[in-house]
């Protein structure tokens, strides 16, 4: 007689796919431990709620720097050279000047009250606070290593952040705040383009642009106020991120009067040549632009230019052809010496009597590290002329 063997029955462990024992309990223990957070953070909640809810703290620091902040910082000798009294700099403790120290950046701990009015700063100090940095250390006529300059002025400017996410500022000083510091960072991503990754991370850079630029053309869009400089950062945006659908889409949702304004026509006539890869007509239109949005667009001159040579290669590639170098340089706008080191680090062969040789088959990507930047920028520099950083970033330029 056939017995029918029972169906064997396989453990959760076993199925395939499935996680192994160990992997099992480390994800209930992360589980665990989550839910325990979210837990304490629905007290913490509830407690702040029993003592009012939706109390926003308001800050009634006047200085650039609490008091107390100034006074740990300068026992612990943690103070900026730039927030030092004068003729203090060698001592063994160096003496805190509350005219020129800035609140420093501190990420958010457990058990540490970040809404203590008197450790934050109201919106009109706030505005001051970032006028200070860009009047005095950033445009300083001393003349300090300017990534020590960034690095100092970037920090601060995450604290004066901090301050207006607690106290959730808004308003004419908030957009007078952000446009000050996109301006800033955008300034920063072209200066110190090249530098050392220990000194300046663009990444880290773009991370922080992207977050205020968001911040900012939200509080165009959600405020009631009349903002001159609208136009400027809606264009600003659309340089520095061509090519993004989304921030195509977020201008071509802007109202008519604004969106056929010079500045935005011209940034979306660019960003039309880019998504075509269009590089000569983007070289041309970015002629027009001024030294700021030329800044905003830097970053993408150098795939630009890549696409450029690539496509004459492709274009005039045969033994008999030759195209004049100084025809070359105009259309990449730079002169031409730049334009026959460019040609040779993606293997464009330039003869003796200045001609280019294009071949498709010889084209081939520069080792990485090899195409300096900051030697094409020719382009940009020759817009700032006698502009200060001071007017460029305060938007007098």
């Amino acid at each position: 007689m056939n017995r029918r063997r029972a169906p064997r029955r396989i453990s959760h462990s076993q199925r395939s796919g499935a996680s192994s024992g160990g992997q099992w309990r480390q994800r209930n223990n992360e589980q665990s431990q989550r839910k325990a957070s979210v837990r304490e953070v629905e007290e913490e909640q509830q407690k702040r709620g029993q003592q009012g809810k939706d109390v926003v703290p308001k800050g009634t620091c006047q200085t650039m720097c609490p008091s107390q902040e100034l006074r740990d910082r300068e026992t612990q000798n943690r103070l900026h050279r730039f927030e030092m009294v004068p003729g203090t700099e060698k001592d063994r403790r160096p003496r805190g000047d509350p005219l020129r120290a800035v609140k420093e950046y501190s990420r958010p701990a457990a058990g540490k009250d970040a809404t203590n009015p008197t450790d934050l700063r109201p919106p009109s100090v706030l505005l001051k606070t970032v006028c200070y940095l860009i009047d005095n250390i950033v445009a300083s006529p001393n003349q300090p290593p300017w990534t020590e300059v960034y690095s100092f002025v970037f920090d601060r400017l995450r604290s004066v952040k901090q301050d207006m996410i607690i106290q959730r500022v808004s308003g004419l000083d908030c957009v007078a705040i952000l446009e000050r510091t996109v301006r800033f960072l955008i300034y920063a991503s072209y200066r110190l383009c090249g530098e050392p990754l220990r000194l300046y991370d663009p990444r880290i850079n773009d991370t922080h642009l992207q977050e205020y630029l968001s911040w900012l053309l939200d509080c165009y869009t959600t405020g009631t106020g009349a903002y001159p400089n609208r136009e400027e950062f809606h264009s600003l945006s659309l340089l520095y991120n061509l090519g993004s659908a989304r921030a195509t889409q977020h201008v071509m949702e802007l109202p008519e009067r604004l969106r056929s304004t010079p500045s935005i026509s011209l940034a979306l006539s660019i960003n039309q040549a880019f998504r075509e890869r269009n590089s000569v007509r983007l070289l041309r239109l970015a002629r027009r632009l001024n030294f700021l949005q030329t800044c905003a667009l830097h970053r993408h001159l150098v795939a630009c230019r890549r696409d450029l040579l690539l496509l004459y290669s492709h274009g005039y590639s045969s033994r008999n052809c030759r195209f004049p170098l100084d025809r070359l340089a105009q259309l990449l706008s730079l002169d031409t010496s730049l334009a026959a080191q460019l040609c040779q680090a993606y293997s464009v062969e330039v003869s003796q009597d200045k001609q280019v040789v294009f071949s498709k088959a010889a084209f081939t990507e520069p080792e990485q590290g090899r195409l300096n930047c900051k030697l094409y920028h020719s382009i940009v520099s020759e817009k700032q002329r006698n502009l200060t950083v001071e007017n460029i970033i305060h938007g007098y330029a």
